[in-house]
This record gives C-alpha cells, sequence and structure tokens, in this order.
C-alpha cells in the first residue's frame, strides 16, 4: 500500500545539502535534486521541501537516513493509509529525534501505556505532568523549530483551506 508525505529540511549547511539528497534518493530509490533556498533562522543554512509517494514506512525510513547528521533540522510527515496509521519525525540538533502517530486528521495519536507510564512517573514524583505530556505531543521540538518553519523570501506558499 502506498502513501504520501512530505520532507522539509529547516535548516542544512551547505555542504550537507547533496548528502541530504543522496540519503532521500536511496530510500526512495530514485533520483531525488531538491530546491534549495537560504534559511533565514539561521543564516548560512539552507531550507527545502521534497513530496514524495511511497510504501507505508516510508518516513521512518527517511527519519533514519537523516537522523544521524548533528547539524540538520527537519520533519517527515506521511499520511494515514489503508494498512497504516499516518506519522511525522521531528528532529533538530538539541533534542534527538521525535515520532508520533497520527490519524486522519493530523491528530497526534498517543498510545495508553505511554500515557499511563506518564502518570505513574507524575506520581511518584520523578516527573511533572504537564512537562511530560508536552513531550508526548512533541512541543520542544514544535518550540524550537517553529521559527525555522516560516518561509524565507522565495520559498513556495501552500494555502490551506479552513475546515469547519
Amino acid at each position: 500500500m502506498t502513501t504520501r508525505g512530505v520532507l522539509y529540511v529547516h535548516s542544512a549547511p551547505r555542504a550537507l545539502c547533496p548528502h541530504v539528497e543522496w540519503a532521500v534518493a536511496g530510500v526512495l530509490g530514485t533520483r531525488v535534486s531538491l530546491d534549495w533556498i537560504r534559511q533565514p533562522a539561521a543564516p548560512g543554512t539552507w531550507r527545502s521541501e521534497f513530496s514524495w509517494q511511497g510504501q507505508a514506512g516510508t518516513a521512518s525510513k527517511l527519519a533514519s537516513a537523516l537522523r544521524g547528521w548533528h547539524l540538520l533540522r527537519f520533519e517527515v510527515t506521511a499520511e494515514p493509509c489503508a494498512t497504516a496509521e499516518g506519522e511525522r519525525y521531528s528532529c533538530t540538533p538539541d533534542l534527538g529525534i521525535y515520532h508520533a502517530v497520527t490519524g486522519i486528521h493530523g491528530d497526534i495519536l498517543i498510545p495508553e501505556d505511554r500515557l499511563r507510564a506518564a502518570l505513574q512517573r507524575s506520581r511518584q514524583g520523578e516527573t511533572d505532568l504537564e512537562a511530560e505530556l508536552n513531550k508526548l505531543l512533541g512541543k520542544p521540538w514544535d518550540d524550537e523549530l517553529e521559527p525555522f518553519r516560516y518561509a524565507g523570501e522565495g520559498a513556495p506558499v501552500r494555502w490551506l483551506h479552513q475546515v469547519v
């Protein structure tokens, strides 16, 4: 079963850009050429977006192929399909990689065992429940990536329709 998704490279040093393309090409099994533009949130770095189509599980393969480069900030999303839920991967140099399962409307689906573990850690005084829930929802990654998500000059604009 095929799905589709988007790779967002939020920031990469120029020297790393061809390596990102090679890694993506290796996962997708086809030549890949990304359109790179300057990333104003981190001078000296570049950003790109790439829509892909592949088998369910491709998002995890893309994230795995890219996660080893410390200076790279990226996100990979995959839409749900008949045989798999959607996925979202976020990666930053400081936080590492975050993975979430997403439903058909893009909501993050948190398994009950992870919620129970967060409650247990909170009850035992190991952590604050709000902080644990924020980590489960990927808030630290969102906070770090948000300045990089804003499109710079010349970036593609994607219009979204409001759903009521």
